[in-house]
C-alpha cells in the first residue's frame, strides 16, 4: 500500500474512533445522570412529610409545598456505586479504543513482517542459484575451459532477479486485492524456472526435466508464474535424494479440470506424512531437515497464497514412500473459437 493510502486509512480510523469514543461517553454519562436523578426523585420527600414544623400552617405543613427534602445519607451510597462505575466504564471504553486505534498499525506491521520475510525467500533462490555459477565459472576458468555460455546464464539469472525483485516491489505499492490481467505462456515460464534451478540441482546431484505442451496461455504475469515454478522445483529438489529426477509438466486440464492449465511438480523423495498434507502450505512450516540448505517454511505458502489470487489452486495430488507430485491449477486463456 501506498505512502497516502496509509494516511487515509490512519485518519479515516481516527476520525471512527474518535466518533465512536465521544457517543459511548455520552452514553455512559447520561446513563449514570439518569440514574442518579431516579435515585434521587426515589428517595427524596416534599418538605415538611413525617413531622409538623414550626410555624406549619393549619394542615401542618410547612411554608412551601414545591420544595422537596433529599436525604444525603441515602442517595450518597448512590452517588458512589454510579461514579466507581462511571470510572470503570469509561476505562473500558479507552482500552477498546486503544486496541481499535493500534488495529492499522498492527496491520501494517503484519504487512511490513511478511514482505520482508517473502522478499527475502524469493530472492534466496536466484542469489543461490548466482552463486553456483560462480562456482561453475571459477572451475571452468580454472581449468582453462570456454566460459561464454555460463555468462551467458549469468546474465540470464542476473535479469530474472530483477524482475522478481520489480514486482516484489511493485506488489508493495498495492493491496492484495484484485490483480491486473495478464496473459504467460506456460512452458515458457517453466522452462525458465528449470534454468534457474538448474544450479542449485546440480549442486544436488539431482537432474531436473521438463515435459510441457507449448502454446498453453495461463492467466498470470510471466514473472510471478516463474516464481511459482521456481519454488515448486525448489522444494523439490530440496527433498530428492541424490542421482534422482525432479520433472516438471506442463499441460490442459481435462474433464473437471477443463479451463485450467495444469502445472505437475514430481521427485522421488521420501513422500509427505499425512498430519502434514496442509501444514506445509501455511507460513514458517518446515519438514525435517535433510542436511541440505535449510528452508523457511515459505515457498509453498507463497505459492498456494498468489495461485489462489489467480484464481487458482496447489497441493499434493499424490505422496509415498517412491515421491510426490505437487499440482498446480491455474486458469487458462482461450483463444477465440476454443
Amino acid at each position: 500500500m501506498s505512502g497516502s493510502a496509509d494516511r487515509e486509512r490512519v485518519r479515516r480510523s481516527a476520525r471512527q474512533i474518535g466518533l465512536w469514543t465521544g457517543v459511548a461517553s455520552a452514553v455512559v454519562i447520561a446513563a449514570g445522570v439518569g440514574i442518579l436523578i431516579t435515585v434521587i426523585l426515589a428517595t427524596s420527600r416534599p418538605q415538611g412529610e413525617g413531622r409538623i414544623p414550626v410555624g406549619a400552617g393549619p394542615g401542618g405543613v410547612a411554608g412551601n409545598p414545591d420544595h422537596i427534602v433529599v436525604d444525603v445519607d441515602r442517595v450518597l451510597p448512590w452517588v458512589i456505586v454510579l461514579g466507581v462505575a462511571g470510572v470503570g466504564l469509561l476505562g473500558l471504553i479507552a482500552w477498546f479504543t486503544a486496541r481499535r486505534a493500534v488495529a492499522p498499525l498492527e496491520v501494517a506491521l503484519q504487512a511490513q513482517r511478511d514482505f520482508v520475510a517473502d522478499a527475502s525467500h524469493e530472492l534466496r533462490t536466484p542469489l543461490t542459484a548466482l552463486s553456483s555459477r560462480v562456482q561453475i565459472l571459477q572451475r571452468r576458468v580454472a581449468r582453462g575451459e570456454g566460459i561464454g555460455d555460463a555468462l551467458e546464464r549469468l546474465r540470464g539469472d542476473t535479469a530474472a532477479m530483477d524482475d522478481i525483485l520489480t514486482e516484489l516491489l511493485l506488489a508493495a505499492q498495492s493491496d492484495a486485492g484484485p490483480v491486473r490481467a495478464a496473459v504467460s505462456d506456460a512452458a515458457v515460464a517453466a522452462r525458465a524456472a528449470v534454468e534457474l534451478i538448474r544450479p542449485i540441482a546440480e549442486s544436488a546431484a539431482v537432474e531436473v526435466r521438463m515435459e510441457g505442451i507449448p502454446g498453453i496461455s495461463v492467466a498470470m504475469p510471466e514473472v510471478t508464474l516463474t516464481r511459482l515454478c521456481t519454488a515448486l522445483l525448489d522444494n523439490a529438489v530440496q527433498h530428492a535424494p541424490r542421482g534422482t529426477t525432479v520433472t516438471i509438466s506442463v499441460a490442459p486440464g481435462e474433464r473437471a479440470a477443463r479451463g485450467f492449465a495444469e502445472f505437475r511438480v514430481a521427485d522421488h523423495g521420501p513422500g509427505i506424512r499425512a498430519e502434514d498434507r496442509e501444514r506445509i502450505f501455511t507460513r514458517f512450516a518446515r519438514g525435517p531437515e535433510n542436511g541440505r540448505r535449510r528452508g523457511f517454511g515459505l515457498g509453498l505458502a507463497l505459492v498456494r497464497d498468489m495461485a489462489t489470487r489467480h484464481g487458482g489452486s496447489v497441493g499434493i495430488e499424490s505422496t509415498s514412500e517412491a515421491g510426490t507430485t505437487f499440482l498446480l491449477r491455474l486458469p487458462l486463456v482461450l483463444s477465440r473459437g476454443e
